[in-house]
């Protein structure tokens, strides 16, 4: 792992055996910033320690996305964390790749790279700090006080410098890394989700009441074509997810990927070892028909939040997807009390089953002062019309209006 001594006298250093060069800043002293190319090189707690509950920050998921080769050099993903220690203890960090491509990232850069190729240049390889193939917003400067988060966010500028790449992308931010971000003169890109809030439910019937007319008739409809077609739920959760149950859900998966025309992303033995590694993360609903199981929805679970993320079935049921996936998932998190559901990544039609508009962010920083100022343009007019369509969506909510 290439490092940087720092103090507050410090200029220039060389990053280990990189060719990139940082910058010192004013940050918990003495420090120095380095760089890992293998998780490995990074002490699990004191990883940990520093990501909090949010199952996808966490080493083992990390770990589990390398080491299987879900993402990896081969695969485009070529980890590049920037790591902050003070003597020898890990006090901040941040996961990030040297990308050649932008797949896996739901946050859509294509037309910028189209444009640096129009003009002869190259856009590839970037610098990414981001969860493979996970849109969901979570910490990315792991630290643990303001100063620390904009050392961070200020040395992902000077390494971009320093490898001479075209631009360096920080996608699903929380808001504290956002006031870094900004401060350290990070382009801020707006994009929308849909989550559900639980408003103090008792029950799933609690929250559908809370619906508007047509909104609460069409869910019923739709769960009684589910019913009659003679579907049934199971809930497992964490160690009660066995092996059995895990291949069915991959079956399940995969079928997904292929029947749309492309190879899954994740590879079981991801799955696999995420269930021996951090279990109690995971939450599998099963759908059965005449007590046979046609389709499962896999969720990960942190802090009060559940993330619906993979999902897949073997047969078509009508209203099927919107219940294994939606209605079940929120059911869950009223039963277990949980605040929220994270639907993934775009479609307005989650409104219909009561999952509200909610923005997210991406961070940009474009090495060439042309394509910086042509992008940052794009951007503004962007947000106005992302205000305006979250404006619009507000408008009509599928929750009854109180006088």
């Amino acid at each position: 792992m290439g490092v940087l001594h720092s103090n507050h006298n410090a200029g220039i250093t060389d990053c280990g055996n990189s060719s990139a060069r940082l910058y010192h800043y004013a940050m918990t002293s003495p420090a120095r910033l380095g760089i890992a190319t293998s998780l490995s090189q990074i002490d699990p707690s004191e990883w940990n320690a520093l990501a909090g509950d949010q199952p996808f920050v966490r080493h083992e998921f990390l770990s589990a996305l390398h080491e299987t080769g879900c993402a990896s050099p081969e695969t485009g993903w070529t980890p590049y964390y920037l790591v902050l220690r003070n003597e020898e203890r890990l006090i901040g960090g941040v996961p990030l790749y040297l990308k050649s491509h932008s797949r896996g990232e739901y946050v859509f850069d294509y037309a910028w790279a189209d444009a640096f190729e129009r003009h002869g240049l190259r856009y590839y390889p970037k610098l990414l700090s981001s969860i493979p193939f996970t849109p969901v917003s979570g910490p990315r400067l792991l630290a643990g006080n303001p100063a620390d988060r904009l050392a961070l966010a200020q040395g992902l500028i000077e390494l971009a410098q320093g490898l001479k790449v075209s631009s360096l992308h920080m996608l699903f931010p929380e808001e504290d890394d956002l006031l870094a971000l900004r401060e350290a003169g990070y382009m801020v890109r707006e994009g929308v989700q849909f989550h559900w809030r639980n408003a103090g439910y008792a029950h799933l019937d609690d929250f559908l009441s809370a619906l508007n007319h047509d909104k609460r008739k069409k869910i019923r409809q739709d769960r009684k074509k589910v019913l009659e077609a003679g579907i049934e739920y199971r809930w497992l959760h964490g160690t009660q997810i066995d092996a059995q149950s895990l291949a069915f859900f991959y079956r399940c998966y995969e079928q997904t990927y292929f029947a749309h025309g492309n190879a899954p992303y994740l590879s079981a033995d991801f799955f696999e070892r995420l269930h021996r590694e951090i279990p109690g993360t995971m939450v599998l609903i099963v759908a059965l028909r005449d007590g046979h199981p046609i389709a499962a929805a896999l969720n990960m679970r942190g802090g009060d939040t559940l993330y619906g993320r993979y999902w897949g079935s073997l047969e078509f049921v009508s209203g099927l997807h919107f219940e294994t996936c939606y209605l079940q998932s929120i059911d869950y998190c009223i039963q277990h009390g949980l605040a929220s559901f994270e639907g993934g990544a775009q479609g307005e039609h989650k409104m219909a089953r009561g999952l509200l508009p909610t923005p997210t962010w991406s961070a940009h920083w474009i090495a060439d002062p042309r394509f910086a100022a042509a992008i940052e343009d794009f951007l503004e007019r962007e947000t106005q019309a992302v205000d305006g369509y979250l404006g619009e969506l507000e408008a009509h909510t599928p929750f009854r209006r109180v006088p």
